[in-house]
């Protein structure tokens, strides 16, 4: 069995194991880029929003942490453009 974790940082600081959350929702069509996101719940009961602020190689940059109604109701608002 994988000893590999999938831990993440918040701005606050506070760090998320998402190791074995669900996916509750997502984008991650490549080329990267702001068009991706994540709604991930933990077994705990902790929603986190995982975003790409706009690097190409990297499909999530940034996560920050959700209440339950914000995480199911997630609208994202960007789309992929293509060039």
């Amino acid at each position: 069995m994988s000893k590999s974790r999938y831990i993440v940082t918040t701005p606050g600081g506070q760090q998320v194991d998402l190791t074995h959350a669900v996916i509750l929702k997502s984008n991650n069509l490549y080329p990267f880029g702001q068009h991706n996101f994540a709604i991930y719940e933990t077994p705990e009961g902790n929603f986190v929003k995982g975003l790409n602020k706009g690097e190409r190689e990297v499909m999530l940059t940034h996560f920050e942490q959700l209440d339950e109604a914000a995480a199911r109701s997630y609208s994202h608002p960007y789309i992929r453009k293509d060039e």
